[in-house]
């Protein structure tokens, strides 16, 4: 028993100083960005798809070619846009230009801000751990279920009569 291996780095010696899985990992990301100096990604939310360009500005929103605080009216559509700028804390210093089908407001409002975040990380790769945390690289896969027959709504019976 004496002759067990009982770390890694000996494991690596053992094996005749094959790289740690560890290592092979930390592999640093490299921004991607046009010749222009943007970073485009796109964003979904249910039945929503927002195709979303960055790039280094004063802050100004454009969804479907009117500022943001037009299209999306309501301040909480606004609040859910602006929470990828807050968690990567660039407010104010990226422009943002977005164009969103399908879907509903607040749809297209998660759609844009999935696009954002996704299109943050793609700019600078140092902001991807703080958008990971909070969860707005992963596309809420949440969808509206199907209408099945014999029944009025998705789960919902038709209504019963006994006489």
């Amino acid at each position: 028993m004496a002759d067990q291996i009982t770390s890694l780095e000996e494991l690596g010696q053992v094996a005749g100083g094959i790289e740690t899985p560890a290592t092979e990992l930390e592999t640093p990301r490299e921004p991607v960005r046009d010749k222009l100096g943007r970073s485009y990604a796109t964003g979904k939310r249910k039945d929503a798809v927002a195709r979303v360009w960055i790039k280094p500005g004063s802050g100004k929103v454009m969804v479907n070619g009117k500022p943001m605080n037009e299209y999306f009216a309501r301040p909480v559509l606004q609040m859910i846009l602006a929470q990828a700028f807050t968690v990567a804390g660039v407010e104010g210093q990226f422009d943002v230009y977005a164009t969103v089908k399908g879907g509903g407001l607040s749809g297209q409002a998660g759609a844009v801000k999935h696009g954002v975040s996704k299109a943050l990380q793609l700019y600078d790769p140092s902001l991807r751990p703080a958008l990971k945390a909070a969860g707005f690289l992963t596309r809420d896969s949440r969808v509206v279920e199907r209408k099945k027959y014999g029944r009025a709504k998705a789960r919902r019976s038709f209504q019963f009569s006994k006489r």
